[in-house]
Parts: structure tokens; C-alpha cells; sequence
């Protein structure tokens, strides 16, 4: 499969005081990407407004909604999304979910759900609430035909959850992958092949990986993943079923020199997503 890479160096979806540095993380990840396979999402320069929605920036994350989901209409195959922050997941679930009739699984590595909404989120942060989103509910959601299914969706990597959070993976049932089960990639190819899909979908938040392995992080989170762990299941999921597109998000350096420490891991993961 050709994979495009579509950068969205989005940053207005956190108000992590290092939030503009997702923006950097982003275009340190595109200086090593074949550029003739690479597209740029144009993000806003200013902030935005919250519209009375209880987002912060709305109307900017809207914006690139837009143009995200302008970009993915004209990629051939499967799209390999850059962020920025998680917020970039939303359009790009959203046209897998279209384009294969919501035959798709999402596997959610990620330190925390996202699955906060705008009454109950402790920042008004949209990469909090983007899961939430996709699910159907809130303001910045897919239109119903394009909204994920509760039912094939996989947490894996979860060790920082919000009340509202928890109310909702304990009312909608959610299959989470206990950190016991981090160790093979069996469990995950178990998950994936219970939700009945066929194709997944793997948002990946660097933050899933342990503060060891990715310094440039924005909320760093101890007890993550080792890089083994995570491309092996990478490469097991790839195996047993197709990949209807991927997400790479939360890159935070601190520096150009502190990017250059931190590529040769996140290329890991790329090569396991692409090769």
C-alpha cells in the first residue's frame, strides 16, 4: 500500500504550556519524510475562539478540520497523519470510517482516553475530548454516518483517566488493554479480532511510550510502553488485518537538538507502520 503523510502541525487543540512545541514536533517529523509523498495542512496562526462551546480555540480546530479533511479526499490509499496534538485523530478517523463503511477498529495508544466532553473536562482542551468526539458526542463531531462505534474501539496504554472519563468507558463497556497484557502483542490482535472489523486504525499519542524512551513529551506519564513493545504490536495488527490509516501525535521537543534525540525512535514507529 502507498502510504501518504499528510503533517498537521496543529497545536490549539492543548493548553499544555508547551503546546506550541507540538507545532515544532510536527515539522521536525516532516524533515525526514519523502517530500513528494507528503502533504501540509495549513493550521491557523492565531489561536481561536471558544464560540460558547466549553473548547478552547474552537474555531480554529474547526478550520483545520476542514482543510484536514480537504487533504485526505485526494490521498489514493491510506493516509499516515502527523500531528501535532491528538485533535488531528478526528478527520482522519472520520474519512477512514468513510471509506470503509465503518468497517474499521481504532486502537488508541495513548497515556490518557481523550474521552472527556466539554461539560466535564477539567481544561476545555480539545485533545481531551477528541475520542468523546468521535464517538458522536459534543460539538466538533463527524456527521452521524461517520461517528465510531463504542464497540470497536480498543484503549491500550491508558494510565491517566478523568472522573467523566471513567463514567463513560464504564458505561459504554470499553475494551481497555490491562498494562499486564502490554508485555506480547497477542492482546492486541485478540481485541481488534473481537470488534468483528476487518481494518484498523491506529491513533498513536507518543505519550503510550515510557518518559525513557521519548523525551519530548508535553505530559509525560511514567510506566508507558518500551519502543519494542509498541512496534511489535504495530507489526502483529498489521498482519492480521489491513490499515485503513494511522496518526502519530504528541510530539513535543523541546529544542531542534532535543528532536534529533527523539527521530530515530519515532522513525521506529513509522517503519513499523509503513514498511
Amino acid at each position: 500500500m502507498a502510504v501518504t503523510f499528510v503533517v498537521v502541525p496543529q497545536w490549539q487543540g492543548s493548553v499544555s504550556p508547551r503546546a506550541m512545541r507540538l507545532a515544532d514536533g510536527a515539522e521536525a517529523i516532516r524533515g525526514d519524510l519523502p517530500a513528494s509523498s507528503t502533504v501540509l495542512v495549513d493550521v491557523p496562526v492565531e489561536s481561536g475562539d471558544a464560540l460558547d462551546t466549553g473548547i478552547l480555540r474552537f474555531s480554529s480546530l474547526l478550520r483545520v478540520r476542514e482543510r484536514q479533511l480537504q487533504a485526505l479526499n485526494h490521498v489514493e490509499d491510506w493516509a499516515l497523519t502527523i500531528g501535532g496534538d491528538c485533535g488531528v485523530s478526528l478527520g482522519s478517523i472520520e474519512h477512514a470510517i468513510a471509506r470503509t463503511s465503518g468497517d474499521v477498529a481504532v486502537v488508541w495508544f495513548d497515556a490518557h482516553p481523550d474521552l472527556n466532553s466539554a461539560e466535564d473536562s477539567p481544561s476545555g482542551a480539545f485533545t481531551g475530548m477528541v475520542l468523546r468526539a468521535l464517538c458522536g458526542e459534543g460539538v466538533l463531531v463527524p456527521d452521524a454516518a461517520h461517528t465510531l462505534d463504542p464497540a470497536k474501539l480498543v484503549l491500550a496504554g491508558i494510565r491517566d483517566i478523568d472522573p467523566g472519563e471513567e463514567r463513560f468507558i464504564a458505561e459504554k463497556q470499553l475494551t481497555q488493554i490491562p498494562s499486564m497484557d502490554l508485555e506480547t502483542p497477542t492482546a492486541f490482535v485478540d481485541a481488534v479480532r473481537a470488534t468483528g472489523a476487518s481494518t484498523v486504525y491506529l491513533h498513536i499519542d507518543l505519550d503510550v511510550l515510557d518518559p525513557a524512551v521519548i523525551a519530548g513529551l508535553a505530559n509525560p506519564l511514567p510506566f508507558g510502553m518500551t519502543l519494542e513493545q509498541l512496534t511489535a504490536a504495530i507489526t502483529a495488527l498489521r498482519a492480521e488485518f489491513t490499515l485503513a490509516g494511522a496518526t502519530i501525535a504528541g510530539f513535543s521537543p523541546a529544542s531542534p537538538l532535543d528532536a534529533e534525540d527523539d527521530l530515530p525512535s519515532i522513525l521506529r514507529v513509522i517503519g513499523s507502520l509503513t514498511r
